[in-house]
Parts: C-alpha cells; sequence; structure tokens
C-alpha cells in the first residue's frame, strides 16, 4: 500500500492532535520527497518556531565541587574527600538555564537526523545550522524513558508537536554497520506501527470534523455474562473500541483496522475477515442496556485502502452492520469527505 507523504504527515498531526502544524509544512502530493526529508523539514520549521519564540529554560539543580560555597554545601561529601583543607566543597545549586530535557531531546534529534544516511544535503546543513544555534545544550543519548521525562505545561505546550516529531525520529533510525551513522526505517512499513496511526486518525478526525456526535472516545464494554463466581470475570479479556461516536439519540460503534488489502481472500474469493468481523458482533450485542440508542447501535468495520472501495451492508435484530473503507491515495479534501460521510450514512 503506497499513501502519498502529504497524507502521512496528515495522518499524524490528526493522530498527535496538532492539526495547526499540518498547514506549515509544505508538502505537494507531486512532491518526489522521502519520509526522512518530510521528517527532517518538519523539525526544522518546528525548531525555528521554537527559537523565534525563546526556547524554554528552567531551574536545574547541579552538585558541584568548587572553591567556596554556593547554594548547599553537601557536609558529608564534602569532608568524605577532604575538600575542606583545600578550600573547596561540594554543593548543591540551581540555575536557570536551557539545558532541560525536552532542549537535549532537541539537539540530539537534529544531531541524529544530520549523521542519518540518505538525508538531503541541504536538509543536513540546516539542521547543523540549528544545532550551532543550540549551543550550550548537552547532547545527550536519547531513550524512551527519556520522553517520559517530558511535562508540558501552558507555558511548553508547543513542545508537544517538537516531542511528537522526535520520538518518531528516535523510533525510525537505528545504529547502521558505520560508527556514528544511523539508518532509517520507514514505520509505514510496519503494519502494527500504521493500525495505531490509523486508529488515533480516525479518532481524533471524528473529535475534531464533525458536530453530529458530542462524545468520541474509547469505550470499555462489560461482558454480558451472568457467572455464579466473582472470580470468574477476571479471566475475561478486556473490550474496549477503538472509536465510540454517541450523543443523546444515536451510538455508532468503528472498529479501525490498517491491513495492506482490506479483504481476505479465500479460495480466490473475496471474504470479510472473520475474527474483525466476531470483534464488532460482540462489541454490540454485550453494549446492550435499557437505551434505545444502544439497542440500536451502528458497527462499523472500516479500512484504508489506495484501490478499491468498499460499501457492505448488513443488519441484525436492530443493528445496522457496515463494512467501510478509505482511500489514503486520494486528495485529503476526498478523504475528509468519505469519512463525514460514513457516520452520516443511512
Amino acid at each position: 500500500m503506497q499513501i502519498p507523504i502529504e497524507n502521512i504527515y496528515y495522518l499524524l498531526c490528526y493522530a498527535w492532535n496538532k492539526l495547526d502544524e499540518k498547514e506549515r509544512v509544505n508538502v505537494s502530493i507531486d512532491d518526489k520527497i522521502e519520509l526522512l526529508d518530510l521528517f527532517a523539514k518538519v523539525l526544522i520549521n518546528a525548531t525555528k518556531t521554537l527559537l523565534k519564540r525563546g526556547i524554554d529554560k528552567n531551574y536545574i539543580d547541579y552538585t558541584e565541587e568548587m572553591p567556596g560555597i554556593k547554594g548547599k554545601i553537601q557536609i558529608s561529601q564534602t569532608l568524605k574527600r577532604n575538600l575542606l583543607f583545600k578550600q573547596k566543597t561540594i554543593c548543591t545549586f540551581d540555575s536557570f538555564s536551557a539545558n532541560i530535557v525536552t532542549n537535549r531531546i532537541l539537539v540530539a534529534t537534529i544531531y541524529r537526523l544530520t549523521r542519518t544516511v540518505g538525508l538531503d544535503k541541504s536538509l543536513k546543513n540546516e539542521l547543523a545550522g540549528l544545532q550551532r544555534r543550540l549551543s550550550g545544550i548537552e547532547l545527550i543519548e536519547i531513550s524512551n524513558s527519556l520522553f517520559k521525562q517530558v511535562r508540558l505545561n501552558r507555558n511548553n505546550w508547543f513542545y508537544g508537536f517538537v516531542m511528537n516529531v522526535c520520538q518518531i525520529i528516535y523510533e525510525s533510525t537505528f545504529p547502521s554497520e558505520d560508527p556514528g551513522k544511523y539508518k532509517f526505517s520507514d514505520f509505514t512499513r510496519d503494519d502494527k506501527k500504521m493500525n495505531q496511526l490509523f486508529e488515533a486518525f480516525i479518532r481524533n478526525f471524528y473529535k475534531k470534523e464533525q458536530t453530529k456526535y458530542k462524545t468520541v472516545k474509547k469505550e470499555i464494554i462489560e461482558w454480558l455474562f451472568n457467572c455464579t463466581e466473582n472470580t470468574s470475570y477476571q479471566y475475561l479479556p478486556q473490550m474496549e473500541t477503538d472509536i465510540t461516536l454517541e450523543n443523546e439519540e444515536e451510538k455508532i460503534i468503528i472498529d479501525a483496522k490498517f491491513y495492506r488489502e482490506a479483504m481476505a481472500v479465500n479460495y480466490d474469493k473475496e471474504k470479510i475477515r472473520s475474527a474483525n468481523l466476531y470483534q464488532l458482533f460482540s462489541y454490540l450485542l454485550n453494549q446492550h442496556s435499557d437505551s434505545i440508542k444502544t439497542q440500536n447501535a451502528t458497527g462499523i468495520l472500516l479500512y484504508p485502502t489506495v484501490d478499491k472501495e468498499y460499501d457492505l451492508n448488513f443488519c441484525y435484530q436492530g443493528h445496522k452492520i457496515q463494512i467501510r473503507t478509505i482511500n489514503l491515495n486520494t486528495n485529503w479534501r476526498n478523504i475528509s469527505s468519505r469519512l463525514k460521510s460514513i457516520i452520516w450514512s443511512d
């Protein structure tokens, strides 16, 4: 499945809930730009925006050996190392600095990109220039745990998009055979990652681009079993929808699945994937309550496609069950219109 670079970028912006960023990078559907170069362009643009705003700073604690006293003296460490005889101490003090975790991740990501094989030379030079403008920020080794240390608030919220870009670059680049160099792995070839991206995109698209359903969320559905022992419930698998849309009168459950081919092929015949249909069926049956909207809830299996569209309709005891596809190999206006029409269809 070949998805245009522009559409990949839009999927990411929706999934990250950063829609204001999608217009800031000029990515034409006719461009021959590679995904690696796209990430570099996005990071360059985001870094320039940060520099224009002024990069974030905060107080950082340091513990150092020094002549005299600064801040809080560490008595035990100072005595243990016999520093008083040298007129030195070990002190802990804070300093207002840009050398904070968000900026260190940014600088490390820029460095990583400049060392990645295959990056456009002009983009590499531009990144190197930005790294020089961020002098004084330490270069560190990035890890997943480092991203978990990031804390966003109303004063540094604009780092959210930058950290999203840095993390996907980190997850898509790996040390190469050449020391100090990295190679890029196209995450769009990883079905698991694309499934997560597709699901998050669909959910946030409906949160932002429609007003018919006030509630758009994941939903935990309890099994409607009558168990004689309460302990039996702990062995049941959890049912959680990808997307549930609700208003006062209607309810739709969407299961978004990413496959290279929407339909399974059995003896040269196209068939709906049975596991997906069983799962959706379980959602519909077990979410029943006294509410009319749960008794008439619609279930939709939604797949991406770049070739053939499907619009299949079934019904079971008041439940509409629909199979729909969305062509990701078309312009964004068509994608948007198609997604809106799916939840408005009769």
